[in-house]
């Protein structure tokens, strides 16, 4: 299937890739664009906090790096709140977002665990509230508990972005049955598997699900090489994809013959 015939939408914005790209960790600004060049991926993920914490406030080379990277690749940037524990703070940060970056779109992140840095489901809601009221175009990071995922979409969310694992973690799909679930009872909510993905396996099982995409950082820029990984990830999530269009078989707990004969005319020669 040519990837133009099978389009997605991030607020007004069409996208062919269903591939999103973390920008943070890579052991240089080339190896990171190679990454990047090599993923394909429309949409390249900035965790503003952490930048301005190192740069002491503003704009700095890393930004411009970003920026650089995603306008040679034709890429859109979608600025994240990694690191906030609040709505209050993630709503300022949000906004900061918007005015350094030129954009409204914002991926929002507000933790409630600091050793498995699960989303603050409550804080989560009330953040993406009053963001959707500003007029930005939410993709909350969520846990994949349908009846929060529900709380979002009521809150004004199109986009949900539900973990497969804890950030970092790179188990792959931990619970395929509520993924599945969250697919079943949202079928007009784009879903972005983000977080725990370490192999482009997983990448493939999620985009089998009927996931509308994924997003993943550290399986990228902590691989030995990032932009051959890159590139695997993304034919990884093109063959899911094809995989769920086309119709996957269904399982059974007892074999099935391939040429069943029994019953069957045949020609003996």
């Amino acid at each position: 299937m040519s990837p133009s015939h099978d389009s997605w939408q991030i607020g007004e914005v069409t996208l062919t890739s269903r591939f999103l790209l973390g920008t943070a960790g890579y052991p240089s600004p080339m190896v990171l664009r190679d990454a990047i060049e090599s993923s394909g991926s429309q949409v390249l993920t900035l965790g503003l906090k952490r930048t301005l914490a190192i740069a002491g406030g503003g704009d700095n080379g890393f930004v411009q790096i970003i920026r650089d990277a995603a306008k040679a690749q034709g890429a859109h940037l979608l600025p994240n709140t990694a690191g906030c524990r609040s709505a209050r703070e993630a709503i300022t940060l949000a906004h900061m977002a918007r005015e350094l970056l030129g954009t409204n779109w914002i991926k929002l992140e507000v933790v409630g665990d600091e050793q498995t840095l699960q989303p603050d489901p409550f804080e989560l809601v009330d953040a993406a509230r009053q963001l959707v009221n500003d007029g930005f175009v939410v993709l909350p990071y969520c846990t994949d508990d349908l009846v929060s995922a529900q709380r979002l979409v009521d809150a004004g969310c199109r986009i949900l972005m539900p973990w497969a694992a804890p950030i970092g973690s790179g188990m792959g799909l931990l619970n395929p049955w509520a993924l599945r679930t969250l697919r079943a009872r949202l079928p007009d909510i784009t879903l972005i598997v983000d977080a725990g993905l370490g192999a482009p396996s997983h990448a493939t099982a999620a985009m089998e699900l009927g996931m509308d995409a994924v997003l993943l950082n550290s399986a990228v820029s902590q691989a030995k090489q990032p932009a051959q990984m890159a590139s695997a990830f993304a034919h990884a999530v093109q063959a899911g994809r094809e995989g769920f269009l086309a119709g996957l078989m269904p399982r059974s707990d007892v074999a099935v013959a391939t040429t069943p004969v029994g019953g069957q005319p045949f020609l003996l020669l």
